[in-house]
């Protein structure tokens, strides 16, 4: 699976999606740092990616139409710092192999998955 993960979460992120057998890119490293999310969007389906993020802004299915993308992730973790970041990921990492993500919105939380499609 291919992604793009936003500025907002620890470069480690990209090291466990990588170790598990993904592609993916960071924001930061594609020199989009601070680009507006519409810029970020275009650029994750232009490349056929993932969108992983903590930005709420992506859920809003009314401009970023999940039947639209390529999948989109928005990480709700009860604090925001690495370990928790890094401890959900755990979480959605093996969810990947058994749940489809193209077309749909996953919000993870501390205890729940919600998937809209």
């Amino acid at each position: 699976m291919r992604f793009k993960i936003d500025e907002n979460l620890p470069v480690e992120v990209k090291a466990l999606l990588v170790a598990s057998g993904h592609d993916a890119h960071t924001v930061i490293e594609e020199r989009l740092v601070g680009s507006e999310d519409s810029l970020i969007y275009h650029v994750a389906q232009t490349e056929e990616r993932v969108i992983l993020t903590l930005d709420l802004d992506f859920s809003d299915i009314r401009t970023y139409v999940p039947s639209e993308s390529h999948g989109i992730i928005v990480l709700r973790p009860r604090s925001q710092d690495k370990a928790s970041i890094l401890a959900i990921m755990d979480r959605v990492i093996p969810l990947l192999a058994t749940e489809p993500i193209a077309g749909r919105l996953w919000i993870v939380g501390g205890e729940r998955v919600r998937i809209r499609e």
